[in-house]
């Protein structure tokens, strides 16, 4: 990225030099457009449900950023020789039933032949120029919540290999599916201080973003990190751990220190989600009002997972102990 050419543009407010959630770039004083892009390969078997994953994704990162999604545009990819008419149709069905439900308006999309199915969608959204939700303002203090359980990486690998369990793919597609509507509302009541949401990278990976961005530390405790299943932690010890996550474990040692956290912990901490939770910097004096607004959107879970801390340098203390 350092070698591509960027135009200086005052109403550029969020680019790529801080690894944020999307890009947003202000109209006027009051609005400015949220803007992002995601797609991936199928996760689970069912199309439809594969359409309703990858499309919440997409939306997630406007969400991330406070924003409010307001049109969308289809991405696919496919191997028309392999995948019949109805199973394209069902992708982007699923796709179009979690656009509705966010209340974005579909406008179209592009299509080319792919070797393998891919699909996701490009959002615009809108945001307060004074309300938005970056990576970058988290301060000492801040609580760190997290909305989803880990383990999805996890899980959907488990997918893939027919060892998860009925009802673990059940749950693990309810996760994925469920968009993060809160973070609109509360950027737009201004309880939240910074935050991301939690995707490829792993809840370490974009917290270590977040610090960086911030000029912060934070502390993580393990115990408290809800989890998606017990039945994750026999997944790992049958090896059934994405790519995805050990590359990110291994890109972790670099600013993460640990104290007394299982390998189990680690892996689930670096798990590479699809569609994951918000991680959200809550100031104490905040956290109440935004427990009661993410109990409203029925997120999965509301837990304090850790917080900022002030550091010299953007490392992560990882600990078994609260």
């Amino acid at each position: 990225m350092r070698r591509i050419p960027f135009l200086p543009d005052p109403n550029l407010l969020v680019g790529a030099a801080t690894a944020d959630d999307a890009g947003v770039y202000r109209i006027d004083r009051t609005r400015a457009l949220v803007q992002t892009v995601d797609f991936f390969t199928p996760v689970v078997d069912d199309p439809y449900l594969f359409g309703q994953i990858a499309a919440t994704n997409a939306l997630s990162d406007v969400y991330a950023m406070g924003g409010r999604p307001l049109t969308a545009l289809n991405l696919m990819g496919i191997p028309t020789d392999l995948v019949p008419p109805k199973v394209i149709n069902a992708i982007l069905r699923g796709g179009a039933q979690k656009i509705k439900e966010a209340g974005c308006v579909l406008l179209g999309g592009h299509t080319i032949l792919n070797p393998e199915p891919i699909y996701g969608l490009a959002v615009t959204g809108l945001v307060s120029p004074r309300r938005m939700i970056t990576n970058a303002e988290a301060r000492p203090g801040d609580l760190l919540v997290l909305t989803k359980p880990l383990g999805i990486g996890i899980a959907t690998t488990g997918i893939k290999r027919k060892l998860s369990s009925p009802a673990l793919v059940k749950r693990t597609v309810r996760m994925m599916s469920q968009l993060n509507t809160a973070g609109p509302e509360l950027a737009e009541r201004g309880f939240v201080r910074a935050g991301v949401d939690v995707t490829g990278f792993g809840l370490l990976g974009h917290l270590g973003s977040l610090c960086r961005a911030s000029g912060v530390g934070a502390m993580i405790y393990a115990r408290r990190t809800p989890i998606l299943s017990g039945e994750i932690f026999l997944l790992i010890t049958r090896k059934c751990i994405p790519g995805g996550t050990l590359e990110n474990l291994a890109f972790a040692q670099r600013f993460v220190e640990w104290h007394g956290a299982t390998e189990p912990e680690k892996i689930l901490l670096a798990d590479a989600q699809t569609s994951g939770g918000l991680l959200l910097c809550v100031p104490p004096k905040n956290l109440s009002k935004t427990m009661r607004i993410l109990e409203r959107h029925r997120t999965p879970c509301a837990e304090v997972i850790g917080q900022i801390v002030r550091s010299k340098r953007p490392s992560i203390r990882v600990t078994s102990l609260e």
